[in-house]
């Protein structure tokens, strides 16, 4: 792994093991990323409610979004929440089923969170800049996920 998702990934671990609560951890995980990752322009927390078949805004960091429910299937979270795949896109402009944030996102990379084989949450991380996530960024986030997933 690149060194910088490394010493992330490290800050992270020592995160997880000093938070209380999910709540505080999720908060205090968008908060590190956006701050140490450059590309990482808005970082959040999309929590399923199974009943409803809706995606809800958990903590974030970046600008304000109206998208504080999103159903499963409409947008890349939404596909994610269908799907249990991570989805990465380097150019927002050209997807159909995006739903914009903020004219300034580029690219968007959402990771699932699943418990026990089950999707229960995600990650979701927009850019401005086009193009800028690699596979490293991917494997990066899934262990984050996977370091999450047993909290839920």
């Amino acid at each position: 792994m690149n060194p910088m998702f490394t010493a992330v990934y490290q800050k992270f671990s020592r995160l997880k093991e000093l938070s209380t609560d999910l709540e505080s951890l999720m908060s205090g995980t968008a908060d590190l990323l956006k701050r140490e990752i450059a590309h990482y322009d808005w970082v959040g927390f999309y929590l399923l409610d199974p009943e409803k078949k809706m995606l809800v805004l958990g903590p974030y960091r970046g600008a304000p979004t109206e998208h504080t429910h999103i159903p499963v299937g409409r947008g890349i979270c939404g596909q994610v929440a269908e799907s249990w795949q991570t989805m990465t896109i380097q150019d927002v402009t050209q997807q159909d089923n995006y739903l914009a944030c903020s004219m300034d996102v580029r690219s968007e990379i959402v990771v699932p969170i699943l418990r026990d084989g089950i999707f229960v949450a995600q990650i979701d991380i927009d850019s401005h800049a086009y193009a800028p996530f690699t596979g490293e960024d991917e494997q990066f986030l899934a262990a984050i996920s996977t370091q999450l997933a047993d909290l839920f």
